[in-house]
């Protein structure tokens, strides 16, 4: 069997258990860290622990159990970071009031690259695209590794749920429409990492999510 040329692990960091993915390309063994909001000491460890070599920072969005930490961790291993959507630039530069205020140490920091919808962000020899999903912020993105069938959604999709749209500048019929019209057309057959919880796939949710489900959502 050939091994997958994608690989990718998940640590869950701060109190949120928020999903940090370690990212890697089997040939070369370089990689990335998708929200890398907290725990370093951890997120360092699984990285050594791995083999893999780190080249970039990828962010799905600006909150700070995703993201609050980035900027630390690119400081201190000059590493650039990629993302979110420019549109999330607000989330970001409140993060050193947030941080304190859900119990985390966070920074504000600026990305060196903001992404758009289309986009692509590579490390090694894999290229992930990237599509601009927002609602449950407004500069949200998702990376898709078509050729693997494999997406990070952070905080737009959940195994059985969707993102929380009650945040400032949160749109719950964008969300809506970010997931039937950006994600659901990637196949049933694309597995998801959301930014909490278990994975699952897109043809699973649209068969059961009590939210976004084919039934539900005929429903209105």
């Amino acid at each position: 069997m050939q091994e997958s040329p994608l690989k990718a692990a998940i640590i869950p960091v701060t109190a949120f258990e928020q999903n940090c993915s370690l990212v890697w390309c089997s040939k070369t063994m370089k990689g990335a860290l998708i929200d890398p909001g907290g725990d370093l000491a951890r997120l360092k460890d699984a990285v050594a622990r791995a083999g893999v070599t780190l080249e970039r920072i990828f962010l799905t969005h600006g909150h700070a159990d995703h993201c609050g930490q980035a900027g630390m961790l690119a400081e201190e291993l000059g590493l650039p970071i990629e993302g979110p959507h420019e549109a999330d630039r607000f989330w970001i530069a409140r993060l050193d009031e947030d941080g304190p205020r859900f119990g985390m140490e966070a920074r504000v920091f600026e990305p060196t690259r903001w992404l758009k919808d289309g986009d692509s962000v590579s490390f090694g020899e894999i290229t992930l695209e990237v599509i601009h999903c927002p609602g449950h912020t407004p500069g949200h993105v998702v990376f898709f590794h078509a050729p693997t069938r494999f997406a990070f959604v952070g905080d737009v999709l959940f195994a059985g749920s969707i993102g929380r749209t009650d945040f400032p500048m949160g749109n719950h019929q964008d969300l809506l429409d970010a997931i039937t019209g950006k994600l659901w057309p990637l196949g049933n057959d694309v597995t998801f990492v959301p930014g909490h919880g278990p994975t699952s796939t897109f043809g699973q949710e649209r068969r059961t999510n009590a939210f976004v489900s084919d039934a539900a959502l005929a429903r209105g």
